[in-house]
């Protein structure tokens, strides 16, 4: 089995099963639901068998390598594999559009437009994260593109053409300079290739190289996002559904976080040692501004879109901290906020069927009515402002030791950030609590309360939010079940970011042991 295509049968399988989709004899959308959540069932299993059976840990190279020419004219091959930093986001993909798909349950509005859209999504998304041919990722990330705008524009709310209209110009807007730095790194020097690791070890003369970083960092700054390319988002959440929600904050955000480690970091390390410092900067911005914006916010929608973006700050820092608990750090971050985001724009989905509104000035007293949709609406936000013992929690704290334990920044700039950081995480559990109790024990609206029926959550949200909240609360309590799998990675990483600095070339990687806290550099 060791020869046999994983990675290309995992992202094939739900962009074949999609085309068969408009054949499916059903008018209610019954059967169409079914089928697509075996299809998304199969294909997640199939990922947790060959991460299971195929995947070492102790490898920081790339694994289950598969490559074929397709267009040998141009140089451009189905190349895919996967290391530390896909692989934990190919298994986070593959759990958040099973959930989404079960999320997506009542959808009766043209059902077989949407399950195809969400197939075909599914294995763009893992394509993303699995190729290794620049060309072939660019191919992949524009054509991920088109079922999420679909998907906004057809089920959104009522600005849903604004939002997505948006969100197409913004992010296609952002993949020309994907093209441009990887048409000029593939024709630099005397070979043409686009095969990543060749290009990462092209010798780049440093004023190109960041050039080339300045490009990916826009477009990749615009998914992620980072301040100022981030109003996109706001608006995309403000009319999305419930399982477009869980898809755009669980996986298309760390599509971002994880191209920009795969080609600013690890391809132009020696770019990345200029840009650190404004990366921790625009990080702080990230995580100040948002967390007050979503303070300012009255509708759930938007505070919820905020709060995301603040919490991607620490991606952020953690990916230029040039340590590898900082760095491991960020990858958690990612996966964290992935199954955090995800149960939280759910709830809002819920909760809007219920009370048929957003704004919180609207709701109120419903906590009575609703007792277990409060519990899991509490739970998933105590995740969300990293209450010990979950995952936020944990990635959070190692961004927070990994940047201080850095040598690559000076003392008075590393408290200024410590201490900025600390106001980020103070904001974070004022506007969650706060919105917490408007909700559910504001001020009644006693129209809402004795006319709606406010039924409480059903056993189908009882079960999508249990399944979020068992590794979120699994990572917390046992994080080293998942830093494990990229730690390999994320060590060999730090130490060619560091030997671009001169400074730090001749020192270990600061690390910091779970069992004392000893710091050796």
């Amino acid at each position: 089995m060791a020869n046999f295509p994983w990675l290309t049968t995992i992202i094939l399988l739900p962009i074949v099963a999609s085309l068969f989709i408009p054949f499916i004899p059903d008018k209610e959308g019954k059967t169409v639901r079914w089928y697509a959540l075996i299809v998304g069932l199969i294909d997640f299993a199939l990922i947790v068998y060959a991460f299971c059976t195929q995947y070492d840990f102790s490898n920081p190279n790339l694994q289950l390598v598969e490559s074929y020419p397709w267009v040998p004219q141009l140089d451009l091959n189905w190349s895919v594999g996967a290391d530390g930093l896909s692989m934990p986001l190919i298994i986070l993909t593959g759990f958040i559009t099973t959930l989404a798909t079960l999320a997506a349950w009542p959808v009766t509005f043209k059902p077989r437009l949407f399950y195809f859209l969400l197939l075909a999504m599914y294995g763009g998304q893992i394509a993303v994260f699995a190729v290794q041919d620049m060309l072939f990722f660019f191919l992949v990330w524009e054509l991920e593109l088109v079922p999420v705008y679909f998907l906004l524009s057809i089920w959104g709310g009522k600005k849903r053409l604004y939002a997505a209209t948006k969100f197409i110009l913004y992010t296609a807007g952002g993949s020309l300079f994907i093209l441009v730095a990887a048409l000029t790194m593939a024709f630099y020097g005397d070979t043409v290739t686009f095969d990543m690791r060749s290009l990462g070890a092209k010798d780049i003369a440093l004023n190109l190289q960041l050039w080339l970083y300045a490009a990916f960092l826009i477009a990749y700054a615009v998914k992620l996002p980072i301040f100022p390319l981030h109003t996109w988002l706001p608006d995309a959440h403000g009319e999305a559904t419930a399982p477009v929600h869980m898809l755009l904050a669980g996986i298309l955000l760390k599509m971002g976080g994880y191209a920009l480690i795969r080609m600013n970091a690890q391809m132009l390390p020696d770019a990345h040692a200029y840009f650190a410092p404004a990366l921790i900067i625009l990080g702080i911005v990230n995580i100040i501004y948002a967390a007050l914006t979503s303070f300012a916010q009255r509708n759930l929608k938007r505070k919820i879109a905020y709060s995301s973006i603040s919490h991607m700050g620490f991606v952020i820092i953690g990916f230029a901290s040039f340590t590898d608990l900082g760095l491991n750090g960020a990858m958690l971050q990612m996966v964290s906020h992935g199954l955090i985001g995800a149960s939280l724009f759910f709830l809002v989905g819920a909760t809007y069927d219920r009370t048929h509104t957003l704004m919180l000035d609207e709701m109120g007293g419903v906590g009575k009515r609703m007792g277990k949709m409060f519990a899991m609406w509490t739970t998933c936000a105590m995740a969300s402002l990293a209450l010990p013992g979950m995952s936020g929690f944990v990635a959070e704290l190692m961004v927070f030791v990994g940047f201080t334990t850095t040598d690559a920044y000076n003392p008075t700039f590393k408290v200024i950030v410590i201490l900025l950081m600390a106001v980020g995480v103070i904001l974070t559990p004022i506007y969650l609590l706060s919105m917490l109790r408007e909700i559910f024990y504001g001020k009644e609206n006693e129209e809402l309360v004795s006319h709606q029926k406010l039924i409480d959550a059903e056993p189908r949200e009882i079960f999508i939010i249990a399944c979020l909240l068992v590794p979120i609360i699994g990572i917390g309590l046992y994080p080293k079940m998942l830093t494990q799998v990229y730690d390999s990675t994320t060590l060999q990483l730090t130490e060619r970011l560091r030997d671009s600095v001169p400074s730090l070339a001749q020192q270990k990687v600061p690390t910091v042991s779970l069992n004392t806290p000893k710091i050796e550099n």
